[in-house]
């Protein structure tokens, strides 16, 4: 196996790792709940992550390369739903829907589910909660899934 794909390989791993634990530590630890397409850009990461995990138990070149490659393309995806986030945050154009639920109502009462579900708090896809510099979460994760696919596929490409 050429060093290009050991590469890429791991970069098909860390990548989307890195940004689900960032995506999750916002959520748990700095209390971001995310809307709904906060977690449209979520999927695609986790389904990199257990192709790029195949890639390390799987048989023969070709196989690695080509779970590496759908690797790639997933994160991506995300990349682009995170543009997709973005401009609906910026009001570039209108988004798909505007809010989600956060709350659990498995096993509560219907009164005690329905005050619940008042007090819940409403996250908005076309708000932004969080900047840097500007950018928002979601174009933070577009631009970092996006470099990251080209930098996994350059790997992959890479002979050496």
């Amino acid at each position: 196996m050429t060093n290009g794909l050991r590469n890429a390989r791991l970069l098909a791993l860390l990548i989307p790792a890195a940004l689900l634990a960032g995506a999750w530590g916002f959520q748990l630890l700095g209390g971001l709940y995310p809307c709904e397409m906060c977690h449209w850009q979520r999927w695609p990461h986790y389904g990199a992550l257990v192709l790029a995990g195949l890639a390390f138990v799987a048989g023969g070149r070709r196989v690695k390369s080509t779970l590496v490659a759908g690797a790639a393309a997933l994160v991506a995806v995300s990349g682009l739903i995170g543009i997709f986030h973005a401009g609906v945050e910026y009001h570039w154009w209108q988004g798909i829907t505007a809010c989600t639920q956060t709350t659990s109502l498995h096993g509560l009462s219907t009164d005690q589910a329905l005050k619940d579900l008042l007090a819940a708090p409403i996250v908005r896809c076309d708000a932004a909660q969080w900047s840097l510099l500007g950018i928002s979460l979601a174009g933070w994760n577009a631009l970092m899934s996006l470099i990251g696919a080209l930098l996994i596929a350059l790997q992959l490409r890479s002979r050496s």
